[in-house]
């Protein structure tokens, strides 16, 4: 007998929850309902302004192929409305395409509306115009606030997304089936319900609203208005010191019963507030409950200037073993897919010190590859893609189950809700030798019971594949008994193992794990690890990238760098990024591509530019217009070719002071160290491309 929660089942009421095909979606305690059946799915963020829209289909399939089973995008005001009552919808920016492309792809969407989003956008995402108001006349335009102007001009906004999604909800047939209203906001609740309600009566009419969960909100709330959504970081560039793994960090990577953490916006409250925990979780509405769903686990991290966090990519995992160990039922990420900011003339994109308002941190102006699982050119982070992807896939084929099962022990490294026990003593940075699992004990399959020392991939029929448990001797219990099967093991052709009593159990090798992807209820395996399958259409595709020394290029260095600054203090008390004045003392290279690298955008042969470096900054210009930075953390800066075809291409690099107010991880710093009085090398500019075929 399963472990199911004692109380009874009620539901959340929103908007419409059903489809013209009869299909519903709806929301309870434990998490989500899909045409009656419970399901544990997956989230990603992806910001469709962020990649070419060229590559929303194929990267939606990519993000799939990972495990992704609902995609979350911000819809940044800046982007849309620069300047007052001009809206731009238009290329990369086009929402109603980027939906359109989601229907096709039946991948379902929440939209996180704003008007703050965040992000690490200027100034949240508020547009500059609106920013002068609220500094000029207070009263009316107050920012995040009920103040008349304010919510006037947050109306528009409202609308004008709802005009991109009309006909795209749930409830048309289409894929919006949720919304976040805000984000990261003390409240007060009464701001909160006059977005809700505007966005109500605009029509955004879907089978649930979302608030994140954080930070504590100032006054009380009104139980089941909006669902409040959770997250966990393993690192953040936020953080003001210059020490690896400061405060809680560590206890992101723990089983832990509450919910809310010290690891997002430490800056908004006092840890006397967390301690006091979440006031909605005890919050009783007859027998309804909040599920606990997350929104922001840290898919990876960007850099900031002043903390340069090289993420490994193992960081993910353990961070979503942790919490479905602790009882989540929806891991969504932030972010799963990086990308890059759109051009601004007048200045930068991207969250910066220097502003008036949000002036938090000072980012890269046009990178915003977030080491994410996907980054920002689509370039798969091994580590984070494909060790997520494998327990995603257990999610996609055991969640149903695991939904509806209570956490029955739990402790720092350890958790057992119901039928499997979860384990994690992986640590970043403190213990990187560390495992993190899920395992079955005594699960149901086929009229038997399994427990293994391995971890359950996916079942196709009556066969169940399995893959190894880092340190641990695979074995198997069926009924209690233990027995071979184990032995047997999945080649490149699929060779099944001897069928036990009408099943087969298979342990895949790791190498064989890492190459294999279930579509459509069959097994396919990549030619090499690292490699990605996915549908499109009918036809299963192969996406591989290479790397290769390019003979192509002709670099030539044309100036020195000058002295390097001395590194001011910004608004924030944290080292200041250098100014666009601040790059005509950088060292410079020209780069004279050749036309056959021509980086057309299609599904064969793309390429990019793979430049290593050490130093402060970055920078490459395309015919004087900045196309891509990097604030360097050790990993090589990509360029898209399509960017630099046919154009007078130009690479500046800032060298870094050895005494640099910056936090730098071990590796870089021993690097930085060993330099003379300051850090500037080009070690090597080569060729990337991304190349796919037809299985």
């Amino acid at each position: 007998m399963l472990p199911l929660c004692s109380m009874a089942q009620e539901k959340f009421s929103f908007g419409t929850k059903t489809n013209p095909q009869g299909v519903t979606f709806e929301v309870d305690s434990r998490g989500f309902i899909v045409g009656g059946k419970h399901i544990l799915p997956v989230m990603g963020e992806i910001h469709f302004s962020r990649v070419p829209a060229t590559e929303w289909k194929r990267e939606i399939q990519k993000m799939r192929a990972g495990g992704i089973t609902i995609i979350a995008t911000y819809c940044f005001w800046i982007h849309h409305e620069a300047t007052e009552g001009q809206w731009d919808w238009s290329g990369n920016k086009n929402l109603r395409q980027f939906l359109q492309v989601c229907k096709e792809e039946n991948m379902p969407v929440v939209l996180r509306i704003g008007p703050f989003c965040h992000g690490e956008v200027y100034q949240g995402g508020f547009p500059v115009w609106i920013v002068e108001k609220a500094l000029s006349d207070p009263k009316n335009f107050k920012l995040r606030s009920t103040a008349p102007g304010f919510l006037a001009a947050t109306k528009k906004l409202y609308e004008n997304i709802y005009a991109q999604a009309k006909g795209l909800l749930w409830k048309d047939g289409g894929p919006v089936v949720g919304v976040q209203i805000e984000n990261e906001c003390r409240g007060p609740w009464n701001y909160y319900m006059s977005l809700r309600d505007m966005a109500i009566n605009i029509g955004y009419d879907v089978p649930f609203m979302t608030r994140t969960g954080w930070p504590k909100l100032n006054g009380k709330e009104e139980f089941g208005k909006l669902l409040p959504l959770y997250g966990d970081y393993a690192d953040g560039f936020w953080d003001r010191t210059l020490d690896d793994m400061p405060g809680d960090y560590p206890k992101a990577f723990i089983m832990k019963e509450q919910r809310i953490n010290a690891n997002i916006a430490t800056e908004t409250f006092s840890k006397k507030e967390l301690t006091d925990g979440d006031s909605s979780l005890s919050t009783l509405h007859s027998s309804l409950t909040y599920p606990y769903l997350t929104c922001e686990l840290g898919g990876g991290m960007m850099p900031a200037y002043h903390r340069r966090i090289n993420m490994s990519g193992n960081e993910a995992m353990p961070l979503a073993i942790c919490k479905l160990g602790s009882g989540s039922n929806l891991p969504g990420y932030y972010m799963y897919h990086g990308g890059t900011n759109p051009y601004c003339a007048e200045h930068t994109m991207a969250e910066t010190q220097a502003t008036k308002v949000t002036n938090y941190n000072d980012m890269p102006y046009m990178t915003y590859d977030f080491q994410a699982p996907l980054g920002e050119m689509g370039q798969p982070n091994l580590n984070a893609f494909h060790q997520t992807r494998l327990l995603h896939q257990f999610l996609a084929d055991w969640g149903d189950m695991l939904s509806q099962m209570d956490v029955d022990s739990i402790s720092d490294h350890y958790a057992r809700r119901g039928c499997f026990e979860f384990y994690n003593d992986y640590v970043r940075i403190l213990n990187e030798g560390g495992k993190a699992y899920v395992r079955p004990v005594d699960m149901p399959f086929n009229g038997h019971t399994i427990t293994a020392n391995a971890q359950p991939f996916c079942k196709i029929g009556n066969t169940l594949y399995f893959i190894p448990i880092k340190g641990m001797k695979p074995k198997i219990w069926i009924d209690k008994e233990l027995v071979s099967s184990f032995k047997f093991q999945v080649s490149s052709t699929s060779e099944a193992a001897k069928p036990i009593t009408g099943l087969e159990v298979i342990l895949l090798s790791e190498d064989e794990a890492l190459r294999a992807f279930k579509i459509d209820d069959k097994m396919y395996f990549a030619k090499k690890a690292g490699n990605i399958i996915y549908k499109d259409g009918d036809k299963i595709i192969e996406e591989e990238w290479k790397e290769s020394k390019t003979k192509t290029i002709t670099i030539t260095k044309t100036k020195d760098a000058a002295e390097p600054r001395i590194i001011p203090m910004g608004s924030q008390k944290v080292a200041a990024m250098p100014t666009n004045e601040d790059f005509e003392n950088a060292a410079v290279w020209t780069l004279n591509i050749s036309p056959s690298l021509s980086g057309r955008d299609s599904r064969e042969g793309v390429s990019f530019l793979k430049i290593s470096y050490a130093g402060d900054c970055a920078r490459v210009y395309a015919d004087g217009k900045l196309v891509m930075d990097n604030f360097w953390n050790g990993k090589p800066m990509l360029v898209r070719m399509s960017d630099l075809a046919g154009k007078k291409v130009e690479l500046r690099i800032l060298p870094l002071r050895k005494d640099a107010p910056i936090y730098l991880q071990k590796e870089q710093k021993e690097i930085l160290d060993n330099s003379k009085a300051a850090l500037l090398q080009l070690n090597s500019i080569n060729i990337l491309t991304r190349e796919t075929f037809v299985k």
